[in-house]
Formats: C-alpha cells, structure tokens, sequence
C-alpha cells in the first residue's frame, strides 16, 4: 500500500511568501484590468480603485497604481472618446510585509522587450516586527483609509 502525500501547505519562509504574494497581486492587476475603458478624465479614478482593491489583500504594506492614458492604441471620438487599458499604460508598485521581512515589486512595461515586466525590487529584513494586516488593515499609498461602518439592522 502507497502512502498519499500530506495535504497541506509547504514550509515557505516569510521571504518566500512575500515574493509568491507580490508576483499574485502583480499578475492580477495585470490579467484583470486590461481591455477596461479608460480615458485621460478617468485614469486617476481608475488607479485609486485598483489600489484600493489590491490593498485589501494580506501582507499589503503600500500599493502605487500609474495609468497613463497617453501610452494606448487610437482614441475613440465623442462620447467613445477612450481607449481599453493596456499593458503600456500600467506602472504598479506594491510593498508588502510579514513579521521584519519585507518585499517590494513592480509592474512596468518595458519598451526595449515589448514587454510588462513583472520584477522584484528590493527584499529587505527590517528589523520591525511586522504581523499581516488584518482584513482591511492595509494602507493605500497617499491615502488614509476611513474604517468602515456596519450597516445597523
């Protein structure tokens, strides 16, 4: 009789699970905002919404979302005076953090490849005992976050 393996999680140290979490947080940003409608007036609110959204996650310490408009295929006249949101327009940057290890990660096309290079910036132990944030506890870059209210009922 063969023994079935362990379920479970593998043994990843903090760095580790920092470094598989950015490139998760990177690569949805990535695969679920492209081809969205986004225009020069729109963009700013666009990249609030997309940090906000990523800041939910576990482990997320800050969160920079850029949407450059200007970087995208042909523009729509009149009112379809937009483009779909390409990879040429994102710049992200996230920073997360697990006990005193900390990850920074960034999404950015490269021109000289054709290409959205997800990479790793900076991996750092920072001497500060960091606990995950809880749901919610998470901070957008530039922006406090107001606690939510419980609807009463």
């Amino acid at each position: 009789m063969t023994s079935q393996p362990k379920r479970g999680r593998a043994a990843l140290s903090r760095r580790e699970t920092l470094l598989f979490e950015a490139g998760i947080k990177l690569g949805g940003v990535f695969h679920q905002y492209l081809g969205i409608p986004v225009s020069a007036r729109t963009a700013e609110s666009l990249a609030r919404a997309i940090e906000a959204a990523v800041g939910l996650q576990p482990y997320v310490e800050r969160v920079s979302v850029r949407i450059r408009p200007e970087r995208g295929g042909p523009l729509g006249r009149g009112r379809y005076a937009y483009r779909y949101l390409v990879p040429e327009m994102l710049d992200v940057s996230v920073v997360l953090a697990h006990g005193s290890m900390q990850v920074e990660a960034n999404l950015h096309h490269r021109e000289d490849l054709r290409y959205p290079l997800m990479r790793v910036v900076r991996v750092a132990a920072t001497g500060a005992r960091r606990d995950p944030p809880r749901r919610g506890g998470s901070r957008v870059t530039g922006r406090s976050r107001r606690p939510r209210r419980r609807a009463s009922g």
